[in-house]
């Protein structure tokens, strides 16, 4: 019998590995595009951080990208991540059916605060409300689930992320709380976060592919979303406080993924009309990277389409 040697078994070792275990692009600074963005918010009223990485060539925007924000709701990918990390151990069933209490309830305009007491629903409606229509009583129920924000936090910490953090309801955090809300996090570990999900590393790759699933049906879609084609496909996250907006967004685009991430802090503008300066930053930045990435394409949004 002939045995094969080292190298064939190394050969076939290598072919046979998934792709998201191999190693992305080195980061480069995207000089031209660096400049079009501190052009876009050089007079905005208020701080802002972005970080922009197209994932096959390794290009990158770093503005203010290692500066600590506000989360406002993209903190619920943090939370879907952490409830996906204990299906994966095994501690709750995917498939469980829930009891809504009205202990529950946070008040807004929520679907799941509007429930009946008593009322039974699925866990992964649950998890689908949470990021689909970032309802915040669907939240706070899966931080609870996913064993608080203390459970959360280890996550984050046990894989790399220095600054992401939850702070609401999370012992030891209300100094936190108080200067930064819910959660905080920078542009660039946001992003780099939902590139993970995108990758198939965080947690596995079959919670990742669900995840990957659930961020690409969203409600929200008037600003960094109104910008990309509707027929090209996005993973996503928005937020938005008083004085905060932020969006994280995956784009699938023709010529390659890219991510980013854009946070505000401090605005000016605390309208919560469509004009709102934070909202019309993050489109500008949108529309700005479509344009960069995918310079050939001639669409745009169809005329009227923000009354909608």
């Amino acid at each position: 019998m002939r045995f094969p040697s080292l190298l064939s078994l190394l050969l076939v070792l290598f072919v046979s590995l998934p792709i998201f275990g191999q190693k992305t692009a080195k980061e480069k600074t995207d000089k031209q595009l660096t400049q079009k963005l501190q052009t876009l918010t050089k007079d905005f009223q208020g701080e802002v951080g972005i970080y922009v990485r197209h994932l096959k060539t390794g290009k990158t925007v770093a503005i203010n990208a290692d500066t600590l924000f506000p989360t406002a709701s993209i903190i619920k990918v943090p939370i879907m991540v952490a409830m996906f990390d204990k299906i994966e151990r095994n501690e709750i069933d995917p498939k469980t059916i829930l009891r809504y209490r009205d202990s529950l309830y946070y008040a807004g305009e929520d679907i799941v605060g509007s429930f009946k007491d008593s009322s039974t629903v699925a866990l992964s409606k649950i998890q689908m409300l949470s990021i689909t229509t970032s309802d915040n009583t669907a939240s706070l129920w899966l931080q609870q689930l996913a064993g608080t924000g203390t459970a959360i936090n280890a996550w984050l910490e046990k894989n790399g992320f220095t600054y992401t953090r939850m702070n609401s309801r999370t012992p030891g955090r209300r100094p936190n709380w108080e200067k930064y809300g819910w959660g905080q996090t920078t542009p660039r570990e946001m992003a780099t976060l939902v590139t993970m999900i995108r990758e198939g590393k965080a947690v596995s790759p079959a919670a990742s592919e669900r995840m990957y699933r659930n961020l690409g049906r969203i409600y929200f879609d008037s600003e960094a979303l109104s910008q990309i084609p509707p027929f090209v496909h996005t993973a996503s996250k928005s937020g938005a406080v008083n004085r905060s907006r932020s969006e994280v967004v995956l784009v699938n685009a023709p010529h390659g993924d890219y991510v980013f991430c854009i946070i505000t802090k401090n605005q000016k503008d605390e309208s919560w009309e469509y004009s709102n300066a934070g909202y019309a930053l993050i489109r500008a930045v949108s529309k700005t990277l479509w344009q960069h990435f995918e310079p050939k394409s001639d669409w745009s949004p169809a005329l009227g389409v923000e009354k909608y």
